[in-house]
């Protein structure tokens, strides 16, 4: 008997987040070329949430920044990530939770340093930092994703 409550509760976290898709509650911003959306829009009532595709150290043209250079590929990482939210309505200071992929763990005070110039420090966001071996591209140093919770305006 304990378990028809845990599956009841269960059908209903799914039931729920299908429904989210059947009632366009997710906007799919930005796809690209790749079959990905840079980020998706989530209808939460009162605020939207943005759910941004790991962003990396590339210019509009799809160049590299900073070969070779980690605290320029953060920079651009973090400018990439600025523009998203921005273009969404909202601030920097609307991040909930970052998750940084760097091919070297040793980096992370000067990714912290880098990255307290664009975040609300008073209210830093939840992180998570993983050492990879490689990204996408072997110029590639760093990727960053993002959670976002933007109020709507009323």
């Amino acid at each position: 008997m304990r378990q028809l409550p845990s599956l009841f509760f269960l059908f209903f976290c799914f039931s729920t987040c299908f429904a989210q898709k059947t009632n366009n509650m997710l906007e799919f911003k930005d796809i690209s070329p790749a079959g990905y959306s840079q980020y998706v829009e989530v209808d939460l009532g009162t605020a939207k949430m943005l759910l941004i595709s790991g962003q990396v150290p590339l210019d509009e043209q799809g160049n590299t920044v900073g070969v070779g250079d980690l605290s320029k590929q953060i920079e651009q990482t973090f400018t990439n990530l600025k523009n998203i939210i921005e273009k969404a309505g909202g601030t920097m200071s609307d991040i909930a939770k970052l998750n940084y992929y760097l091919v070297d763990m040793s980096q992370i005070l000067l990714l912290r340093e880098l990255r307290n110039k664009f975040i609300n420090v008073q209210n830093p966001p939840a992180s998570t930092a993983v050492q990879v071996e490689r990204l996408f591209r072997e110029d590639v140093l760093i990727e960053i994703e993002a959670t976002v919770i933007i109020p709507k305006k009323k």
